[in-house]
């Protein structure tokens, strides 16, 4: 019994990491805007998965979905978000307003730009920022116990322009 759950352990970490992979693949080669197609392509390359699992593997590939120039979204990498961004300089990182109740702080953001922000916070600023929740417009920022404003906004400066 314990070769096969070892053996199963394994076969679903390999099977995994491929479908990881082909993900990666796919999401550089394709202009990806629905789960539902990103589903049916990996479907089509013979994966087994559902929606979601699907959906736990792009929250772990750290995947965002961001607008275009041409107004639609597309799935993206977080760490590539900068370079998207830099190809709309007018965008300013989709960054709008940051406001504090309490210990809690409210991000405006760009329409469509909030994930994107969410996901880049969530992984430059997880020392002060315990973590966030993102809609389409709008970031709540949770800080760790005794993080001061100031010390929110110094993290978030070093990577949003203009948050200050």
């Amino acid at each position: 019994m314990y070769i096969f759950a070892l053996f199963l352990h394994i076969y679903t970490c390999m099977t995994k990491k491929f479908r990881h992979k082909i993900i990666k693949e796919v999401l550089q080669t394709s202009e990806i805007n629905s789960q539902d197609m990103l589903l049916k392509m990996l479907i089509e390359r013979g994966f087994e998965l559902t929606q979601a699992t699907l959906s736990r593997d792009i929250k772990e590939l750290k995947i965002v979905k961001v607008p275009t120039s041409q107004g639609s979204y597309i799935y993206q990498f977080s760490e590539n978000i900068a370079t998207i961004q830099d190809e709309n300089p007018l965008s300013s990182f989709g960054f709008v307003s940051i406001e504090f109740s309490g210990q809690l702080a409210v991000m405006k953001t760009r329409p469509g730009y909030a994930m994107a922000i969410a996901g880049e916070i969530d992984n430059k600023a997880s020392g002060y920022i315990l973590g966030t929740v993102a809609g389409d417009d709008t970031i709540l920022l949770i800080p760790r116990e005794n993080i001061s404003r100031e010390e929110v906004i110094d993290s978030l400066s070093a990577f949003i322009p203009n948050i200050q």
